[in-house]
């Protein structure tokens, strides 16, 4: 699929090691500005743990990673699938499970574009809702699902740098 913002395509293995160094880069940026140190996002084990992640979700059979690229560049990932936590209703409910941007490049409409590839995929899958993690510090991020109409459900669990992952929940069904 082809935007303005960026060509999207499903993710394969040959591309783990630039969606690893992208989701460092997007980590980074929003971790570091809440407090977390640099070694705890780059050190090599922890590449190491991010990189064999993502190798386990693009092979995965029910999880979809899509990566955005634009002129040969990989500029933002996505992954989906069904939801991790026992209190939600797979049969009703997809999870967004990350979008990251290349930093540099937010703003320009490749996280939009990838969170309405994430709403294709709970209409396609007859979905109402989908639920996503945000960490609390990342304001930027929060800023960014409530533009799109997320709200907190009131689920966190903890998360690095003292602070909490926050649940949020998009409704599909406005009576939902």
């Amino acid at each position: 699929m082809t935007t303005s913002q960026a060509d999207l395509r499903t993710a394969n293995p040959d591309d783990v090691d630039r969606i690893t160094d992208l989701h460092t880069l997007a980590r980074t940026a929003y971790y570091r500005a809440g407090g977390v140190s640099d070694a705890e996002l780059t050190s090599p084990d922890v590449r190491a743990g991010r990189r064999e992640a993502w190798l386990r979700a693009v092979r995965a059979e029910d999880r979809t990673v899509l990566c955005a690229e634009r002129e040969g560049e990989m500029v933002g990932v996505l992954a989906m699938g069904p939801p991790y936590e026992a209190d939600v209703d797979a049969t009703s409910v997809g999870q967004l499970y990350q979008i990251h941007v290349r930093p540099g490049l937010w703003g320009q409409g490749i996280g939009s574009c990838l969170h309405a590839a994430f709403v294709r995929f709970l209409r396609d899958g007859a979905l109402g809702a989908g639920v996503l993690e945000a960490w609390e510090r990342n304001s930027r991020g929060q800023a960014f699902y409530a533009r799109h109409g997320w709200k907190p459900d009131g689920h966190h669990r903890p998360g690095p740098g003292g602070a909490r992952y926050v649940r949020l929940r998009l409704s599909l069904d406005p009576e939902a």
